[in-house]
């Protein structure tokens, strides 16, 4: 693993670190930069060219609110003058990462309290697992005793994938079987960490939110349970989105919100869709911490959210 989750990086990893989230968003920034190269050469940003961008910007998902505050911001000191499409990138990177500055929050689970507990939630289908094993394995390389709990009772394959994560990475791991008490699964993965004096817990959660009582029933339960060995439990909880399913992401957000308390965001799979500018539309609408984005496979595409270097990648400047 060529990058550090916790603590600064040297100029090679960072130079490594920024080459794969800028080739995860290749499929986003080919789409907004082949719209920004065809309309701005040498022109001049005028009402027209405005509604243009506005247009493209919302095409790129950002949401017609970011789309707009960020074209009135361009017009304030550019409008009716010359401007290329590399000005004009450089110039959208500058006003995207305005935008998702104040949710740039890093987040050191090596810090805090011991064990820190984790829970995870997100519809299924988001990489909500897959971020759960990512983190495990990441914070095994750093030193730091992780168990793993495959509380999404729902799902077989929730539970197989995950114990193939803490297989591989080396973290403890404890489950139980399909339809097994989840709460159940919550208290016996606390009481392992407490007892192994681990230093993270990682616990996954089902994503059933077509039926939002019978989930928010399950949370509460499952965080119950867990309070009874820590009262502050859980320390954190990570709502995982998935890029592809664009504007999606914010009726999800919402749902969730309404179920449990959120403290963070991790957004997967910004490589494979276009659609990696709801990222802006969510930091324009909710004021949750960004923690990580994903920009593939492997454990080292799990990034810490960088608001200046996903905002350059985004308009597709190295």
């Amino acid at each position: 693993m060529s990058w550090k989750l916790f603590g600064k990086q040297d100029a090679g990893e960072e130079r490594s670190a920024f080459g794969r989230l800028f080739d995860g968003l290749r499929k986003s920034s080919s789409k907004l930069v082949e719209g920004v190269s065809a309309t701005f050469t040498k022109k001049k940003l005028d009402a027209a060219a405005l509604e243009q961008l506005e247009d493209l910007l919302i095409a790129s998902d950002m949401g017609a609110r970011a789309a707009a505050r960020i074209t009135a911001e361009l017009a304030k000191d550019r409008f009716d003058k010359e401007i290329s499409d590399e000005d004009l990138r450089a110039a959208l990177a500058d006003e995207i990462a305005k935008i998702l500055k104040p949710r740039e929050v890093q987040l050191d689970l090596t810090q805090g309290p011991k064990p820190r507990i984790v829970l995870v939630i997100g519809v299924n289908g988001s990489g909500k697992t897959t971020t759960i094993g990512k983190l495990g394995a990441i914070l095994q390389k750093g030193g730091e005793k992780t168990v793993i709990g495959a509380a999404d009772t729902f799902r077989a394959a929730a539970i197989e994938q995950l114990h193939v994560w803490a297989e591989r990475s080396g973290a403890d791991f404890v489950s139980s079987t399909q339809g097994a008490d989840a709460a159940g699964v919550a208290f016996e993965t606390v009481k392992r960490a407490n007892d192994t004096q681990a230093d993270v817990a990682l616990i996954d959660t089902a994503g059933r939110l077509q039926n939002k009582s019978e989930l928010m029933a399950e949370l509460a339960k499952m965080v119950r349970v867990m309070r009874k060995l820590d009262e502050d439990a859980p320390h954190d909880t990570l709502l995982v989105l998935d890029a592809t399913v664009g504007q999606n992401a914010l009726s999800q957000l919402e749902s969730f919100r309404s179920v449990t308390e959120i403290t963070g965001l991790v957004m997967t799979k910004l490589d494979g869709t276009a659609k990696g500018g709801v990222l802006v539309a969510l930091a324009e609408r909710h004021s949750i911490p960004i923690h990580f984005i994903g920009v593939g496979e492997k454990a080292e595409d799990l990034q810490p959210f960088d608001a200046q270097k996903f905002a350059r990648a985004l308009v597709g400047l190295a």
